[in-house]
């Protein structure tokens, strides 16, 4: 069966199965041990460019689905599998886009096929978690598998889910935190009232460089995390830190470099209506790196002030300095508006202004339009 066969078929399973089940989304208990859940997306991006020769004022689109499953047979113990499937790189394919940061800060369809070279097609994440519960509010817990830091790390109310807020790549994650996803790691969470500790250790398969500058490394994080209450809301106030092992390709290609990072990320809830949130970063540059350091901060809108609490606006701007390759700086603004139609499926529109600014040659810069149609089950 061909992959866009079982694609439309995984889809149209999918679609069937949430229209039957009750409308509270956000996953189905087949039984008190066993559940499922997942997203479909649909995405579409019309880029209006310009000083960027070779590249066109084009529209393009995907889908995806990313169902999942879990398993807890005790209240301490989880058994967790995700998978993806897609059709379509939108305007993230090969020759589409001029932006170093990718418009849509998601997976496409390339992503889900020989995933960081360990020739595994669609299988996301597998792990297995078990919780020691010491009191009420105090926590340590344990996964092994097949993980993905951003599960873990560089968290944000407001910014950081690429389904329900901003769309761009740079107002997502840091894009200098090198967070990787989807390889063999482990994770470490504790948490005692407001204060948290997160560790990662992952062994990458690939380094994404080319030819025989492509090798595996090791990456190492760790978040600390406190969550506070000053009367307006919740807070969320995070030092992430991370690094690799010496893989890494200098400028000149002539001596292995590791990656290391320090960021913060915070978000405070200001009221029902308003929310703001910060995420500034700072990387080494002894290896070669696109972006050096961002400074990236917006506002979260809620639908609480016209009497929906469900929808919300979003409004982000992020300044990466770049590092030691082609780009001096890059400056993205991004505004969305997402309505929840119900419980299960919403759809967003979205405006995006991007400019590289380059140390020589052309600075591409552009408006991007998109429209985001999303169902959580």
């Amino acid at each position: 069966m061909k992959a866009w066969t079982r694609f439309r078929l995984a889809c149209l399973l999918t679609i069937l199965g949430i229209l039957v089940l009750p409308n509270n989304g956000f996953g189905y208990e087949i039984n008190d041990k066993l559940s499922i859940g997942g997203i479909i997306a649909g995405i579409g991006q019309y880029q209006s460019i310009s000083d960027a020769p070779g590249f066109e004022n084009e529209g393009r689109g995907l889908i995806l689905l990313e169902p999942e499953i879990s398993f807890t047979p005790t209240d301490n113990d989880e058994l967790f599998a995700k998978f993806g499937f897609g059709a379509g790189n939108g305007l993230d394919g090969e020759g589409r886009s001029p932006f170093v940061i990718a418009p849509w800060g998601g997976n496409v369809q390339d992503d889900y096929k020989n995933i960081n070279g360990r020739n595994r097609d669609y299988l996301l994440t597998a792990w297995y978690k078990h919780t020691f519960n010491f009191s009420e509010d105090h926590s340590l817990g344990l996964t092994g598998g097949i993980i993905d830091a951003t599960d873990y790390m560089d968290e944000n109310a407001f910014a950081n889910d690429e389904y329900t807020q901003f769309m761009n790549g740079a107002l997502v994650n840091g894009p200098n935190a090198f967070l990787p996803s989807y390889d063999i790691g482990a994770a470490i969470e504790w948490g005692l009232g407001g204060l948290s500790v997160k560790g990662v250790a992952m062994a990458m398969g690939t380094n994404g460089e080319e030819g025989e500058f492509d090798e595996p490394y090791n990456f190492y994080g760790m978040q600390f995390a406190y969550t506070v209450d000053f009367g307006l809301g919740e807070g969320n106030y995070r030092l992430i830190v991370d690094t690799t092992s010496s893989d890494f390709s200098n400028v000149a290609s002539t001596k292995k470099e590791r990656l290391t990072c320090a960021m913060i990320s915070f978000d405070q809830q200001l009221g029902e209506i308003l929310g703001g949130w910060i995420r500034f970063g700072w990387q080494d540059d002894k290896a070669a790196v696109d972006c050096k350091s961002i400074y990236s901060g917006g506002l979260n809108i809620s639908g609480n002030l016209w009497g929906r609490a469900c929808d919300n606006i979003g409004i982000g701007y992020a300044h990466l300095i770049g590092g030691n390759l082609d780009v001096d700086h890059t400056d993205v603004f991004e505004i969305y508006s997402r309505f929840a139609l119900n419980d299960i499926f919403a759809a967003t529109g979205d405006v995006q202004y991007m400019k590289d600014s380059m140390k020589a040659g052309d600075s591409p810069d552009g408006w991007i339009f998109g429209l985001r149609l999303t169902a959580e089950f």
